[in-house]
């Protein structure tokens, strides 16, 4: 008996598509393009284990197949997925696999499904290692150590048998008052995407596909308002928010995820220039588009019906949706005429090419163990990381590193002693005692004798001042006050939630909740307890070390009596209080760099550094720079930057091929961990108004008390590249200056001039 056409491994995997495309009907077709149920609701507790449900019976059953299934593996609090009754490891590998063997003896075709996993800082499931958050992913400048990272991330969740994961990337963080910062890499274009490609590559090894999120301009809702309207020119998009998507697209993303934003008035998912045009037409992009969660349905408000509405999203460019009941309607859309059957044949023909190149066909079950060993270990780089991103903001009178011998310690503050506020949002229920806090991170750090004292001090938020006194009397008996302040992603049970999972918010947050997303603040300070407590403790005159744990940069004004020392831990996951302690002792330098500038208040807002160049000067009442900006973080030891040095003085724009150098040297008495940071500023020529600078290189150095290190840049198109009059990337002529420096508001430059030929014609 010959084998269907698209049963042959050995043949193209075009021509396996066009053959199983042809053998579909209507209906089949609308179920490929489908991931309307959530995982979770696919199994259910049977004695020692689990079966699959009714419910999933009757969903496969309705199309005939099924096109993705979301979050089979997903446990948090808005599942409502825990450890009595969800998927572990073991278990979770055996209900994919009779997911999978359901899907494929019950239909006709016997097509594999895809199993979609969150995986936006670790797998999100029951004993998933959980990595530290995106903005601590930038913090590091590593973006090695990040796709080593995601490499046993993705182990974990492809051991489990799922096959894509979903990855915040391409958000920027443009207002810190959206509750997701915490999800993005960087304000920067070129940080997230050097870690946007580390990402698709670490998840490669582990033979993981990758959807990124969100396409596009997110970052940029007005007012850090979660899926509110953006304000984006079509030069601004081109320039600042596609950067990130470029990078990943080139690096082989399998696909994105339409933002729910709109962009020039229609949402993402709705929007043909952003999904087809650009993405596909000028960029040759053949992965999926996924919807994001219940995005589609929201077009009824533009429509005025689903059919509609699922109508003008397969239009546009959307191949999947994702919970969505307006796309299991697109079978009475063709038969209306409001899209063409070919339409939807090239959405179905986009996710049966994934399905047939992750080799879905011949191998749907999970992998043997032996698959996936030999990756790195997750646990033990998300701590690396962790590491890596303890930031240092501020340091006066060189209190750090704490001598490892002082008699007492006092451990302060709300986010002292509390894991669930150091591994940020979309994270699964965590076993008890697997963590380490930054109290017991101390504990084991200090020497045999040196007593540790806690005391919460104030609650995470609100204006409770009743416990301050307890932890002032503490501080004031010891020779060194730790007061771990900031926010918290933690969502419990008591959380209420949107429909697409996000928090619902309104006059204050939910459960304690300061960030995560729908959790957009309108004041960027410290709560009003917490501010109170730092004043306190500060008052007492014992040095005071402030380390901030939190999902976005909080507003840090001058204070009257200021810190000691200020270090931003971002959320550093369960161990990363080891990491921050190792930092506080010296065990580590502090090498963590800015990716976000922080702001001083609200008021200033924006503060990111790569803003247009028009020489505002400021505002009356303050100040319009940020209190440490983007790039910034201090060391244990002091450094010199030599001035930068170019191999040519002039380049032409069609082959500008040259290289930068700078000398950098250890002036102090403990070794330097130290990012190179290389930024272009543009003096004349061009085509669009200049920016004050924009990055577009990094080189980290170890450099020895004394000695000096030279980082070498190779200046090529992709360093001098802006967007030109057609919003394509080119190099125009024009003076550039290139600077170097370790931080954006502290470099030195040098003058290139870029023309149009070698000889030298400008």
């Amino acid at each position: 008996m010959t084998l269907p056409r698209y049963r042959d491994p050995a043949a193209p995997v075009l021509d396996r598509v066009r053959d199983l495309l042809g053998r579909m009907t209507l209906a089949e077709k609308v179920g490929q393009v489908n991931q309307r149920m959530y995982g979770w609701d696919a199994y259910e507790r049977a004695g020692e284990g689990h079966r699959l449900t009714d419910a999933f019976r009757a969903e496969v059953a309705a199309f005939d197949g099924m096109g993705a299934l979301y979050g089979l593996q997903r446990a948090d609090a808005w599942s409502g997925v825990g450890f009595a009754d969800g998927l572990d490891a073991g278990s979770g590998a055996r209900t994919a696999a009779d997911v999978q063997r359901h899907v494929m003896e019950h239909t006709r075709l016997g097509i594999p499904v895809l199993l979609v996993e969150e995986m936006p800082h670790g797998h999100q499931a029951l004993d998933g290692t959980v990595l530290p958050v995106n903005l601590a992913v930038g913090a590091t400048w590593d973006p090695d150590l990040y796709a080593d990272a995601v490499a046993g991330a993705a182990a974990e969740l492809r051991a489990r048998g799922a096959h894509i994961a979903l990855v915040s990337a391409l958000d920027l963080v443009r207002d810190p008052r959206w509750g997701r910062s915490e999800e993005c890499f960087a304000e920067d274009p070129y940080l997230a995407a050097r870690m946007t490609e580390a990402l698709v590559e670490g998840a490669r090894r582990a033979g993981v596909a990758v959807v990124l999120k969100h396409f596009a301009g997110q970052g940029a809702t007005v007012g850090g308002r979660n899926s509110a309207a953006t304000e984006l020119g079509t030069r601004e998009l081109h320039e600042v928010h596609l950067a990130a998507a470029r990078a990943g697209v080139a690096a082989g993303a399998a696909g994105v995820m339409a933002a729910y934003n709109e962009f020039d008035g229609l949402p993402c998912i709705a929007n043909r220039y952003l999904l087809t045009d650009l993405l596909r037409t000028e960029w040759g992009f053949e992965g999926v588009v996924m919807a994001d969660g219940t995005a589609v349905d929201r077009l009824v408000r533009l429509t005025g019906d689903p059919v509609s509405a699922g109508a003008l999203a397969l239009d546009a460019g959307c191949d999947l949706s994702l919970w969505d009941a307006s796309f299991t309607r697109l079978g009475e859309a063709v038969e209306r005429g409001l899209v063409s059957e070919s339409a939807l044949d090239a959405a179905v023909a986009r996710v049966l090419t994934l399905k047939f190149r992750l080799g879905l066909f011949e191998h749907p079950l999970p992998p043997a163990r032996s698959e996936t060993a030999g990756l790195p270990d997750p646990a033990e780089l998300g701590e690396r990381i962790a590491r890596a991103s303890v930031t240092l903001l501020a340091h006066e009178g060189g209190v750090l590193p704490l001598p490892r011998a002082v008699r007492r310690i006092a451990v302060l503050g709300p986010n002292a002693d509390s894991v669930a506020q150091q591994i940020g949002d979309y994270t699964a229920p965590q076993r008890p005692g697997g963590g380490i806090t930054v109290l017991e991170g101390i504990r084991a750090a200090v020497a045999p004798g040196t007593e540790v004292v806690h005391d919460r001090g104030c609650a995470l938020v609100g204006d409770d001042v009743s416990d301050v006194p307890a932890a002032v009397a503490l501080a004031a008996g010891s020779d060194v006050a730790v007061l771990v302040l900031g926010g918290s992603s933690a969502r419990t049970p008591d959380t209420v939630f949107d429909a697409n999972g996000a928090a619902v918010t309104g006059a204050g947050t939910p459960s304690g909740m300061t960030c995560g997303e729908g959790v957009d603040l309108a004041d960027l300070a410290l709560p009003p307890a917490q501010r109170a407590l730092l004043a306190a403790v500060s008052a007492t005159g014992t040095p005071v070390v402030v380390v901030l744990v939190q999902g976005r940069p909080h507003a840090l004004p001058d204070l009257d009596a200021p810190a000691s020392a200020v270090l931003s831990a971002w959320y550093p996951g369960p161990r990363g209080g080891r990491a921050v302690a190792e930092v506080l002792f010296g065990d580590a330098e502090p090498r963590g760099r800015l990716p976000v500038s922080v702001p001083r208040s609200a008021a200033q807002l924006p503060v990111y550094y790569n803003g247009k160049d028009h020489r505002y000067r400021g505002y009356v009442d303050e100040g319009a720079g940020p209190r440490h900006a983007f790039g910034h973080g201090l060391s244990y030891t002091s450094v010199t930057y030599g001035t930068p040095r170019l191999s040519h003085s002039c380049v032409c724009a069609r082959d500008p091929r040259l290289t930068c150098r700078v000398t950098v040297r250890n002036t102090g008495g403990r070794p330097a961990e130290e990012t190179v940071q290389l930024y272009v500023r543009r003096l004349s020529g061009g085509t669009s108004w200049p920016r004050v600078r924009e990055l577009r290189g990094f080189v980290r150095l170890s450099i020895a008390p004394g000695d000096e290190a030279e980082a070498v840049f190779e200046v090529g198109r992709d360093t001098l590249a802006s967007v030109g009059r057609d919003l394509r990337l080119t190099v125009e002529p024009g003076v550039v200056e290139l600077e170097t420096g370790p931080a954006s508001d502290r470099t030195t430059g040098v003058r290139l001039e870029i023309t149009d030929s070698a000889l030298g014609e400008t």
